[in-house]
């Protein structure tokens, strides 16, 4: 039977047998006891699949990643400590020191700080392009020496619409994958694996989790790229691993394994980003009603969108679910059912207008979150993205003057009167 993803959001990842636990269990323990140093041997070998020590795998998070895996629609998938950690594993696991990345512009500071700032001193170059771009420009950003191409579904908080299908499009041209980061629109809105999105990462602390509970991460890989054919490209896949008595990821996991088994086994073991298993254990409480929450995360965004444009005080809108947005066509295109719950909007009365809007909201909490279960009110420019200059901003899609609100799920009336009564005060 195939399941709707309302049924693999409640009951995905884990099947309990009989006579055990209905509710996925917390493996709160750093260690497993064997009673062979000849068995533990085998799982350091990868010879076996089995756990040893959380800093690399544990079972609360595989059960949790596992019912990721199904919603995206992948071959597999991990757990990591942040989004960050998602997006810098997913990156970093097939691109490092003299290699280069294509990304989108408009994506989420934190990224593009990682991209520019973090990963360059590690060696690593990143060419941006706009999610606009013509095709003779996205083609002229790849080098022989490009490793992948990445991008976001939804750009936080720009609101760009990713042309997943472009995009791969050019990716494979070049014999190299897509990273899509998917947070915004979750699996229930968009399953970019589906438009040619070879990986997908998330930040479990939005949506996924909903509630703020626990901060978090994930990576789903497709398993349809094929890193034989670009042997060359992926050595790190395709060639012997030293570490791990000269294991080939690629020829032993195949297409559907061997990107996050390798990310497991090296980065995790060395750079040590887990999840805490209670965390994962909070996210899954989330998982469980993600279908029910973002209809009305997407409602409520729509309805927040369609007041504010029509505002005076209001000198934009940014919403994919607008008709006059120029995104308009390709969230129809991908999100068909919503987009999400976020709105980016400026003020005809510039930064100080935002600054007093914002302090006057009663309901909206200003908070360095979004995508939650309550509305929250941030300013990018003072904040996310505080690390860029006027130009970066220009071109990540973000005004001094904009905010992005993130509405919960409370009563649309509710949240469209605190607005209005927030505005009234400028």
């Amino acid at each position: 039977m195939t399941e709707r993803i309302g049924t693999t959001c409640v009951q995905g990842g884990y099947r309990p047998g009989d006579a055990q636990p209905r509710q996925i269990p917390i493996y709160q323990s750093t260690t497993w006891k064997y009673d062979t140093s000849e068995h533990m041997g085998k799982l350091f070998d990868l010879e076996e699949s089995g756990y040893f020590y959380t800093r690399l795998q544990n079972p609360t998070n595989d059960f949790v990643a596992a019912k990721i895996c199904e919603l995206e629609g992948g071959s597999a998938a991990m757990l990591t400590s942040s989004g960050q950690a998602a997006n810098f594993f997913a990156v970093f696991n097939i691109a490092g020191c003299g290699d280069h990345v294509v990304a989108s512009s408009a994506i989420y500071g934190g990224t593009y700080n990682l991209f520019v700032h973090t990963m360059a001193r590690m060696g690593l170059e990143c060419t941006f392009v706009s999610p606009d771009c013509t095709d003779e420009e996205l083609e002229a950003a790849f080098r022989p020496n490009t490793k992948c191409v990445f991008g976001e579904t939804i750009a936080n908080p720009a609101l760009d619409v990713l042309d997943i299908e472009r995009f791969a499009a050019a990716a494979h041209a070049h014999g190299v994958p897509l990273i899509v980061d998917n947070t915004f629109p979750t699996p229930v809105m968009c399953r970019p694996i589906e438009w040619g999105a070879d990986i997908v990462t998330h930040s479990t602390t939005k949506y996924m989790d909903g509630h703020g509970a626990a901060v978090g991460g994930a990576i789903v890989d497709s398993g349809n790229f094929d890193w034989m054919a670009h042997a060359d490209k992926f050595p790190g896949l395709t060639t012997p691993d030293v570490s791990y008595h000269g294991v080939v990821y690629a020829e032993k996991f195949g297409l559907e394994g061997a990107f996050i088994t390798k990310a497991t086994a090296q980065l995790m073991r060395d750079f040590g980003s887990i999840q805490s298993p209670m965390n994962a254990f909070l996210l899954n409480m989330g998982l469980e009603s993600l279908h029910v929450r973002m209809p009305q995360h997407c409602k409520n965004g729509q309805a927040m969108a369609e007041f504010l444009s029509e505002h005076p005080k209001v000198r934009f809108v940014k919403y994919p679910g607008l008709p006059t947005d120029p995104y308009y066509k390709l969230a129809q295109k991908y999100l068909p059912n919503g987009s999400c719950g976020v709105v980016s909007f400026g003020f005809t009365g510039g930064r100080a207008a935002a600054e007093q809007f914002m302090k006057s909201l009663k309901l909206a909490q200003i908070a360095t979150h979004v995508a939650d279960a309550r509305t929250c009110v941030l300013h990018p420019a003072n904040a996310t993205h505080r690390q860029m200059n006027d130009a970066e901003l220009e071109a990540a899609g973000i005004a001094p003057d904009m905010v992005r609100l993130s509405c919960g799920i409370e009563s649309t009336e509710d949240l469209i009167a605190d607005v209005e009564q927030a505005l009234a005060t400028i």
